[in-house]
């Protein structure tokens, strides 16, 4: 019966081909407009490390100032000190632990054709590859005595290696970066978690780095942070000693506890270590650690933000207006269809019968309009792109994955159904004596 309802629906549209494309451009077009904002907010609200929510912690702990808290209304610092992040790293009391910061170096090439260039690198601990689960295509991470040993190490992304040396393994070769030399020890497969989760304080829809080394080693250079920096104080002593052992905040860290006790145990060792720092005079604030999963740092970050929303707001009321315009349309066929509904009905065919019959129509115009929908949405985040084309960033949020191309169509299929019921049930309230008598 389905094959001969859909055979029906077909002759029905090709019948009437201005109404039914006026319906099916209706509906692609709300459908264009609302999945473009939908598709914007989807990746900017994508947790890229969701099969690992459960088991990976981002840590806060408040040293700020004892008269203001961080932000309102009680919120402790984003980010960690040098003292402390090294501190409950080497006291190792997670099963992965990673303290990292960003940093600038200029990357001079070995070919003589590509001039030097300053890139934003990535300083962190040998667990950010495992932890993160970051593939690798050439070669591995380094290990723990890497770290302890300060070596000359780095870890390039594909498109690093592929700038630097072609894309091809380039495990064991020697690079430069501010007139020093690093072993490349392994080169990541793609890798492009969007937002980066792991450093939210700067713009999260960057982009990973390009290159990683060690955190240690990175210090011991004096290494600057080209990610964000706060103090409270200014430091007790100057120079880049006297800032590590200050209270200025610019390390993020993360730990893996990969069960309930696991992060109870945990969250009782930070509440012990800053009581431990209290007797010597820091954390003037009460205790008000914080260990937080991906996702609930995300939404604590305001990661999505507040226009995003208030657009998708109004891209629905649109698809709404879209919807009602549908409907008119559905009512005038279904008037201009009259006799021949009346004549079915004479002939036997029950409500029941019609009312199928008009909602699998329905969804065929949905589907097309679903399609249709599709390239709206294409041509959508397209202008997106060419208006915030200043952005390098904007080219990680216009992007369609097949998630999103089976919600579109799911959605039209919806909306044209929802926008039949009405027209649908006057067309199956038709009286046929009357209609049949006055024809």
């Amino acid at each position: 019966m389905l094959r001969y309802y859909l055979k029906l629906g077909y002759l029905s549209i090709r019948a009437n081909p201005a109404l039914s494309l006026l319906m099916i451009a209706a509906i692609a077009i709300g459908i264009g407009a609302c999945m473009t904002i939908v598709t914007v907010r989807h990746v900017m609200a994508d947790n890229p490390v969701e099969h690992r929510n459960d088991v990976l912690f981002h840590v806060q702990l408040d040293n700020w100032n004892p008269n203001d808290p961080y932000e309102e209304p009680n919120e402790p610092p984003e980010q960690v000190t040098y003292l402390d992040a090294t501190a409950l790293h080497q006291a190792d009391r997670a099963h992965r632990q990673v303290i990292s910061f960003k940093s600038d170096r200029v990357v001079q090439p070995d070919d003589e054709d590509i001039l030097p260039f300053q890139q934003e690198v990535r300083a962190t601990t040998a667990d950010f590859f495992a932890m993160f689960d970051v593939p690798f295509l050439y070669g591995s991470g380094w290990d723990a005595e890497a770290d302890r040993a300060e070596e000359r190490v780095a870890v390039l992304s594909a498109q690093m290696n592929e700038r630097l040396y072609g894309g091809e393994d380039s495990t064991g070769r020697m690079m430069m970066m501010n007139n020093e030399p690093f072993r490349v020890v392994g080169v990541l497969d793609e890798w492009n978690p969007v937002p980066t989760f792991y450093d939210l304080n700067n713009n999260p829809f960057d982009g990973p780095e390009e290159i990683y080394t060690p955190f240690a080693l990175a210090v011991t250079g004096q290494w600057g942070s080209s990610g964000n920096n706060s103090c409270w104080k200014s430091p007790d002593e100057a120079g880049y000693e006297g800032y590590l052992n200050s209270d200025c905040i610019w390390i993020q860290m993360w730990v893996e506890l990969p069960t309930t006790a696991d992060k109870e145990a945990y969250a009782q060792f930070l509440d012990d270590y800053v009581m431990e720092q209290k007797e010597l005079g820091r954390f003037p604030r009460p205790l008000n650690n914080r260990l937080s999963t991906p996702e609930e740092w995300m939404i604590n970050r305001e990661v999505v933000d507040e226009m995003v929303s208030v657009l998708l707001s109004i891209a629905v009321l649109f698809l709404f207006v879209c919807l009602l315009n549908t409907i008119g349309l559905l009512l005038a066929k279904v008037i201009r269809r009259g006799s021949d509904i009346s004549l079915r009905r004479a002939l036997g065919a029950s409500r029941a019968e019609l009312f199928k019959q008009y909602i699998v129509e329905a969804g065929l115009i949905g589907v097309a309009g679903g399609v249709a929908g599709i390239g709206m949405t294409w041509l959508g985040l397209r202008g997106l792109e060419n208006v915030f084309s200043e952005y390098d960033f904007i080219q990680y949020l216009v992007t369609m994955d097949w998630q999103m191309v089976g919600f579109a169509v799911a959605l039209a299929i919806v909306s044209a159904l929802a926008a039949a019921l009405y027209p649908t049930w006057r067309a199956c309230r038709v009286s046929p004596a009357t209609t049949l008598r006055i024809q």
